[in-house]
């Protein structure tokens, strides 16, 4: 059986004719399969390099480097909670943030809840700078967050 759809191996296709060659199309076709799959496993990773025509380790050294992209042994949560540790979202509480995070989600930075519904993470600057501190929960900036106001949102997420 396959790890990837005919979905996403057309969805990897049709980045081919948007880049000079189907190396380039590497870091796009990690991204669709881990946005399907929340998980990029090594059979995904044999497959991706089979259509781009590469090495699977070319393919692994990518996502490795990047350190965005989750394994089936560290499967991405439901909800992904990213905390800014910028220096000006440190001297703002950046650090206490995360810190309060770990504590009431009982986690390091990236891990799992183990009921699977949230990832926390650090992210070494999210480009909110004028917000600081701020979190990005999936595709959504917060800014100017404050300890409470960011266990309002775990607690919303977790209600999901």
């Amino acid at each position: 059986m396959s790890a990837l759809s005919e979905v996403i191996r057309d969805k990897i296709r049709e980045q081919f004719p948007k880049y000079p060659n189907k190396r380039a199309v590497t870091l796009p076709a990690l991204h669709i399969v881990h946005d399907e799959y929340r998980q990029v496993s090594i059979e995904a990773i044999k497959e991706i390099a089979e259509l781009l025509e590469l090495h699977p380790s070319e393919v692994h050294d990518t996502m490795r480097f990047y350190q965005f992209f989750r394994t089936e042994q560290n499967p991405l949560g439901k909800q992904r909670v990213w905390v800014c540790r910028s220096i000006a979202c440190m001297l703002r509480g950046g650090e206490e943030l995360l810190g309060e995070l770990c504590h009431r989600l009982h986690l390091k930075p990236g891990e799992t809840t183990p009921d699977g519904k949230i990832t926390l993470e650090f992210a070494e600057c999210l480009g909110g700078c004028d917000g600081a501190p701020c979190m990005l929960i999936n595709d959504e900036c917060e800014m100017n967050m404050t300890p409470d106001s960011a266990i309002k949102l775990i607690d919303e997420l977790k209600a999901k």
